[in-house]
């Protein structure tokens, strides 16, 4: 099923007039008192499941509002896709935000036909009166009555994982083997402070220390994944899991919409491209060549255009316009081989949760 559609670029075409970053929550209120950029916690955070308090899995009830550029719901489509769950889950694009919020797309869903309207906030006010702060990409929806399930693209993709899992596709990767979940909750925690969210605490620091730091810390995540990576074909070895989903959200779309925002701060010079780090880039281009990435997302990073032939005209977070490779020379380098298919190596690794309070960490 094609993804990548006039009527994508149509609603794309639609959506609001962005607001200057400085007026972004992001810089004004979620920050601590030392500059750090601290974000904002997930409103709505329901499970799946047979429950009092849970939402029953039935394919076809729910929608995933999301964004393809943001990295959090990228992590859902991919995983979506990957388990065969794209038609029992269905996709309704978030096109652009302003001062109001998310805009969903008028194309490829009916929400606003059935509940009156297609801002996203509209439907967590719906669901709780006193709801603060700012409704986030993705978000679930409940299609019967309007009301948002979750938020919490933390662990969306667990509920993804397990609770639907009588709903895979035949064949479909075990991306959290109950072996292993304890390892890859540790480690999916650190990837989402010192990764995933280590580029908007440089971007979105209040201060060059705060920034500084963040970059400091990103930078040494690289190398140390880059070390594991050289042993280990994946980052639990020889199968895919849900921690390389996780870290390829952030890879994907690291050179062409983090780094130039990033170089703004700090100068060319010095800041690393992910090709600094051959294992980790070789890495992503395997994951790349697996359908980690289908033509919507390649076109949200700026790879393909679309059906017009016009690439997406957004700018890199942060960025006043940094010179980029073309759209074709970047999927050209995303296409090169990777090498890496006779890696298997040990699902272990030193850290995290190597020792310490290993013990002591659970997650809902």
């Amino acid at each position: 099923m094609a993804t990548l559609t006039a009527d994508l670029e149509s609603d794309l075409k639609s959506r609001p007039a962005p607001v200057p970053q400085g007026t972004f929550p992001e810089l004004t209120s979620e920050q601590t008192e030392d500059g750090a950029f601290r974000r904002q916690r997930n409103w709505f955070t329901a499970h799946f499941g047979t429950g009092e308090a849970e939402f029953p899995v039935e394919p076809g009830r729910y929608v995933l509002a999301g964004n393809t550029g943001c990295g959090w719901n990228r992590r859902q489509q991919i995983v979506l896709r990957l388990l065969g769950l794209e038609d029992a889950v269905p996709f309704a694009l978030l096109t652009g935000r302003d001062d109001d919020g998310w805009l969903i797309a008028e194309h490829g869903n009916d929400l606003k036909e059935r509940f009156g309207t297609n801002r996203l906030n509209d439907f967590y006010r719906r669901t709780d009166p006193n709801f603060l702060g700012r409704g986030t990409s993705p978000t679930v929806i409940d299609t019967k009555n309007g009301l948002v399930v979750s938020n919490n693209y933390h662990l969306l993709s667990y509920e993804w994982e397990t609770a639907w899992a009588p709903h895979h596709r035949p064949g479909a990767p075990d991306l959290y083997p109950e072996a292993l979940r304890k390892e890859i909750d540790l480690l999916n925690q650190q990837i989402f402070d010192d990764v995933n969210n280590g580029t908007y605490k440089q971007i979105f620091a209040g201060n060059q220390a705060a920034a500084r730091v963040a970059k400091g810390v990103f930078e040494a995540r690289l190398a140390d994944y880059d070390f594991r990576l050289a042993s280990r074909r994946y980052l639990f070895g020889p199968q895919i899991t849900d921690s390389d989903v996780r870290l390829f959200q952030t890879l994907s779309s690291y050179d062409r919409g983090y780094r130039p925002g990033i170089v703004k701060l700090f100068g060319e010079e010095a800041t690393a491209h992910l090709a600094d780090f051959p294992n980790l880039w070789a890495y992503a281009r395997d994951l790349f060549a697996q359908g980690f990435a289908d033509e919507r997302e390649q076109y949200f990073l700026g790879l393909v255009p679309g059906p017009s032939g016009e690439y997406l005209g957004s700018k890199p977070l942060g960025s006043a316009g940094s010179s980029l490779p073309s759209g074709a020379e970047a999927l050209a380098q995303w296409r090169e081989p990777h090498g890496r298919e006779g890696l298997t190596g040990s699902p272990f690794y030193s850290g995290p949760g190597g020792g310490g309070s290993y013990e002591r960490w659970t997650f809902a």
